[in-house]
């Protein structure tokens, strides 16, 4: 319609039966619509949904190890690791120190700088080893991939396009 004034513009929403709502105040002047308002609430409450629907819930899986865990039990922590940050998690890691164990923070610590070293091609460490109570924690966090796999994911899809490429080819 243009630039009308704002009775103009009520009237022509009241023939209509539909409702004029303002949509850009900021503009100048203000850029207003005929429409349905019940409606246009609606669309809007909707695309919210939808957007936080797309967002991606980051959870934070827990592994607990104790300074008197075994190295071959830690390789399978550190496998477990390495499967939550290939899934986008985040992986705190931490040591439970008991009774005299707390006078050998040290050892606890070089555990999980060991631990960070061992996932260091699939996470970083997003917070240091730091001692929480009876407990010293870690946080590592997924790598930023630029294609969206990760490294292992996209190993595995190129060796099946390999093996259905051959496979086509007999």
């Amino acid at each position: 319609m243009g630039v009308v004034s704002l009775i103009e513009a009520l009237a022509a929403a009241r023939q209509h039966g539909l409702d004029l709502v303002e949509v850009a105040p900021q503009a100048d002047p203000p850029v207003c619509r005929i429409m349905d308002y019940g409606k246009f609430l609606y669309e809007q409450a909707k695309k919210e949904r939808e957007a936080r629907k797309a967002l991606k819930q980051i959870v934070v899986k827990e592994i607990r190890l104790r300074p008197t865990t075994d190295p071959h039990h830690i390789g399978f922590k550190v496998r477990d690791a390495r499967r939550f940050l290939n899934d986008g998690n985040k992986v705190k890691v931490q040591v439970r120190m008991r009774g005299r164990e707390m006078m050998h923070l040290q050892l606890g610590i070089e555990m999980l700088q060991r631990f960070a070293e061992q996932v260091a091609d699939v996470g970083t460490m997003e917070t240091p080893p730091s001692v929480e109570g009876q407990s010293i924690v870690m946080v590592l966090a997924p790598l930023r991939r630029k294609g969206g796999l990760s490294v292992e994911r996209k190993a595995e899809s190129s060796s099946e396009v390999i093996e259905s490429a051959k496979n086509s080819d007999t």
